[in-house]
């Protein structure tokens, strides 16, 4: 029997980036927590950054997760808006990172399939299912995806372990 392992998910953003804690013990999920980070967006780009890897920071030493996951970039609709989201991506993934955490990666179309079933699903959505797979979770929008992210790292966790993760 494999112990119970404690998994931050993140969706990153620069605006609004979400996250989730669940618990996986063997196929059993449940939700610990998740919210929203929002960098004061009149800030200069630096302090943003700063804010997101301050709030991850602050998360595993609260929760103490044992695994986390992040969400890839996409290609944005311009090369700037995909700069800046790698931007908060490095600043969110770096805080587990320093940690000493494992930092899984998962496509977003890998992430809506695992918990929806299609990998073209929307927002809404992925908080459904979310909702029925962490029941009583009333998670919404970005705090929901992170907790798909988690969901989803939950799921492929062992692959993931060798290498093998999208």
């Amino acid at each position: 029997m494999s112990a119970a392992v404690t998994i931050l998910g993140i969706d990153p953003g620069l605006r609004r980036m979400g996250w989730g804690i669940i618990r996986a013990d063997g196929t059993r999920l449940s939700a610990v927590a998740h919210g929203v980070v929002t960098p004061p967006t009149e800030a200069a780009l630096s302090v943003r950054l700063d804010h997101i890897f301050q709030a991850v920071t602050d998360l595993v030493a609260e929760y103490r997760p044992d695994e986390s996951a992040i969400e890839e970039a996409f290609m944005a609709a311009n090369a700037a808006s995909a700069l800046k989201l790698g931007h908060a991506r490095a600043a969110a993934l770096l805080a587990p990172a320093r940690a000493g955490l494992p930092v899984s990666e998962y496509a977003a179309r890998l992430v809506k399939k695992s918990v929806v079933g299609t990998g073209g699903a929307g927002k809404d959505q992925v908080a459904a299912m979310v909702g029925v797979l962490l029941p009583g979770t009333k998670a919404k929008a970005d705090a929901a995806d992170a907790l798909a992210v988690a969901i989803c790292h939950a799921h492929h966790r062992k692959a993931a372990s060798i290498g093998s993760a999208a």
